[in-house]
């Protein structure tokens, strides 16, 4: 049993403890933060986590270290960042590809929702849906009216079964009950050659890909897939306006290991929420074709969960399998 005095000693022991970790997240950080990125340094993840990296190596003085673990789908850098202690000092960039993976594939050694605590969405990125320039369509009405005078001759290509150019296709599909047929290449680059050369009919390509393409007259832009017009390609209408509710996009975020200190969640938050205010940062991501977000955690997670239910409803209505 304990003793009275046992007890009486131990009272103020458990406020010292408590204490300790409130003071450590008001200090947060004391040393250097690991930001996971499941994907290969040059890549668009990669970038985006050492911008970010930047920023908040600049505001706090504290070193932010990308530590680029690829393979396995994001499945190796997921598991070891949802296996890390949760006290803010490991980090891990996001995307819409993590979302799709975690819709795709059945056996990955992490949750997305149920192991991670959402910090903020970063920014976005819309596709631009493009056509070679002998395909007689010029807005995204003619286009459908188009397929559907010949359903099963209309191809499309895409980076590969999975990808959001392939989530992009399918959800138009299924929105203007189109029979456009499927093309998987192994990139983007090779999809636009294709579409170029007329040899694929359209693409759903992001911003930063395409534009040369478009500038040149090498394809056709009809719309753009953001739920409203980007100031990335402000002369181009959204699909939206054609196709309502139509919204695919692609999005970097960042999250913490589930268990991360609120106080922790919320002053990183709260520093890139004034990164991506800034016309510097901005700048860096629009030439990139990125549109800067920031979002508090709550509005964060109740768009990761949006989004995966798009994701899933879209397997489930195209029969998607990974090829």
């Amino acid at each position: 049993m304990l003793t009275p005095r046992f007890v009486v000693w131990m009272v103020p022991v458990a406020m010292l403890i408590s204490g300790a970790d409130v003071a450590s997240s008001e200090d947060y950080p004391t040393k250097p933060i690991r930001l996971m990125v499941t994907q290969a340094p040059g890549s668009g993840m990669d970038i985006m986590a050492r911008l970010v990296g930047r920023k908040l190596t600049d505001a706090w003085g504290q070193q932010v270290v990308v530590d680029n673990r690829p393979g396995g789908g994001g499945n190796i850098g997921g598991e070891i960042a949802a296996k890390a202690a949760p006290d803010g000092y490991t980090l891990m960039i996001v995307t819409s590809s993590t979302a799709i993976a975690h819709v795709l594939f059945e056996k990955l050694n992490y949750n997305l929702i149920k192991d991670f605590s959402p910090i903020s969405l970063l920014a976005t990125i819309p596709f631009v849906l493009v056509v070679h320039p002998s395909v007689a369509a010029t807005s995204v009405k003619e286009l459908i009216a188009l397929a559907k005078t010949r359903p099963g001759k209309v191809l499309y290509g895409s980076s590969g079964s999975g990808s959001g150019m392939h989530f992009a296709a399918e959800i138009f599909k299924t929105m203007t009950g189109t029979d456009l047929v499927h093309v998987p290449y192994k990139g983007t680059s090779a999809v636009l050659v294709d579409v170029m050369g007329g040899r694929v009919q359209l693409a759903f390509v992001v911003v930063s890909a395409v534009l040369p393409a478009i500038k040149g007259s090498k394809v056709r832009a009809l719309g753009v897939s953001s739920l409203k017009r980007t100031a990335l390609v402000p002369d181009l209408p959204a699909i939206s306006e054609s196709i309502v509710g139509y919204e695919v996009i692609g999005w970097y975020g960042l999250v913490a290991p589930a268990g991360t200190p609120d106080e922790v969640i919320s002053r990183l938050s709260g520093e890139l929420a004034k990164a991506l205010k800034t016309s510097e940062f901005r700048e860096q991501l629009s030439r990139r074709g990125v549109e800067p977000v920031g979002t508090t955690p709550n509005d964060f997670g109740s768009f990761m969960e949006s989004q995966i239910r798009k994701y899933r409803q879209a397997v489930r209505d195209a029969g998607m399998r990974v090829e």
